[in-house]
């Protein structure tokens, strides 16, 4: 889980002693929230469909992330290009996202226009209309955009070859944009299928945040959505994995100057309120990485010099299960051996001695004053809210999730650790610059 959604799960937590938030279900099923922010004339709507990469099926991945780029091609009476041009005269700003579990349209504009983009939205969940001539131009771009993201773009590789090592169920292993062998297969009514199949207001929550009376905007949500009709949703995957008995890894080579690596540990993510081990988990990002003070900076990066780069990842949140990553780049005066052996080292160190009051202490204050500042955005505000609903938790849950956050002990950050420590939940991925081109032999001259 990032920096910046802990920071959120704070801030949200602390909203202005104004605030109202409402929640309601519509007849046909969709899930409605609602915060009231008066800070700033200006409000966030944010429609969260729960459907992403881990719904697809083999030979069609990349199925939703390219039904997201066909939502703005237009409906009967909004054509082409023209929901966004709309926004935009309107003074607003829109896009989109797909992730492995989500698909997420969203949309700011100042506060009196949110009768006429929940009008633009809900026109869209319901008339989608592109011709195969729209479908086949974007799949180009699509197309394009993996080999920018993925092919030609060692990260993106790493963090690919590492989801293909680390999981056994396709639906959990193949990025989000899809194979390059899928989306020259996909075809026009493979994405109009997947949008009859799971764009229905049952398989939707939408978010709305500003400077908005609730009853008011939630009249206007009614008057737009509650007429669109209901669908039964296909059976969805087990995405339930068995414990990996063994490492794995893997070596390549690619367009990078320097080697760089990543190291993806298969540990549990927050399903219920009470587990303890995903707080503390996320706790340790913080510990190692993310400020001057952290250890990788302290004692690898500045202090022995081992390394150009390191940094961690891990989401709180998820329907699909998730990895614990740290990805590297050695110095020039180390190597990939010798950076990995002093990561690990350090987390042997933590499982092995815990972590000192004054690194929890200052980890504690990080999270905090992050919150002050990000509390300031509805957008943000609306994003977490969208994330708790969509993977199995309530907006209420903010609290609560706050307070644990907050209550991670040294013993706890101990026993993360440990767990990171067990050679069987490791997976390791390495990509290394490819080899220079060998020179041509030189031609005999001619006497």
């Amino acid at each position: 889980m990032t920096r910046t959604l802990i920071a959120l799960l704070l801030a949200a937590a602390m909203p202005a002693a104004w605030a109202k938030t409402v929640k309601t279900t519509l007849d046909n099923g969709m899930t409605v929230i609602i915060r009231e922010d008066t800070r700033a004339p200006v409000a966030t709507a944010q429609l969260w469909y729960r459907v992403g990469s881990v719904d697809e099926h083999v030979g069609k991945s990349g199925l939703s992330h390219a039904l997201e780029h066909m939502m703005f091609k237009g409906t009967p009476a909004v054509p082409s290009g023209e929901f966004s041009r709309r926004i935009s005269a309107l003074g607003g700003n829109n896009n989109a996202y797909t992730s492995s579990s989500e698909t997420v349209y969203h949309q700011t504009f100042a506060k009196q226009h949110l009768p006429e983009v929940l009008k633009l939205e809900a026109d869209r969940m319901a008339n989608l209309n592109f011709s195969d001539q729209e479908f086949d131009n974007e799949m180009k771009v699509i197309r394009e955009e993996r080999r920018q993201r993925i092919d030609d773009n060692p990260t993106g590789s790493l963090y690919e070859q590492l989801n293909l090592r680390a999981f056994q169920k396709p639906a959990n292993r193949t990025a989000v944009i899809g194979t390059m062998k899928d989306l020259y297969q996909l075809k026009a009514g493979d994405l109009r299928q997947w949008y009859r199949q799971w764009y229905t207001p049952n398989n939707a929550t939408l978010v709305i945040v500003g400077d908005v009376d609730a009853e008011t905007a939630l009249a206007e949500v009614k008057q737009h959505f509650a007429a669109l009709p209901a669908r039964q949703l296909p059976t969805r995957h087990n995405l339930h994995e068995d414990e990996i008995r063994q490492a794995a890894s893997a070596r390549t080579t690619g367009n990078t100057k320097q080697p760089i690596f990543i190291i993806g540990y298969r540990v549990p993510h927050l399903q219920h309120l009470d587990d303890k081990l995903p707080y503390a988990l996320d706790m340790l990002t913080n510990i190692l990485d993310g400020h001057s003070a952290a250890r990788f900076d302290k004692n690898l990066i500045r202090g022995q010099q081992l390394a150009l780069e390191i940094s961690t990842g891990y989401s709180l949140f998820g329907r699909h299960p998730q990895l614990w990553l740290v990805s590297a780049m050695p110095s020039e005066r180390s190597s990939v051996a010798q950076l990995r052996q002093a990561i690990e080292a350090q987390i042997a160190d933590i499982a092995a001695n815990g972590v000192s009051e004054e690194e929890l202490a200052r980890a504690r204050v990080r999270e905090e004053s992050s919150a002050v500042y990000a509390r300031d955005s509805v957008e943000g505000q609306a994003s977490l809210i969208g994330t708790l609903e969509t993977n199995g938790f309530s907006h209420a849950d903010e609290d609560e999730i706050r307070r644990r956050i907050k209550a991670v002990s040294s013993a706890d950050i101990q026993a993360a650790a440990k767990l990171l420590t067990d050679p069987r939940r490791q997976v390791f991925v390495r990509i290394d610059p490819r080899p220079a081109a060998s020179a041509a032999p030189a031609k005999a001259k001619k006497k």
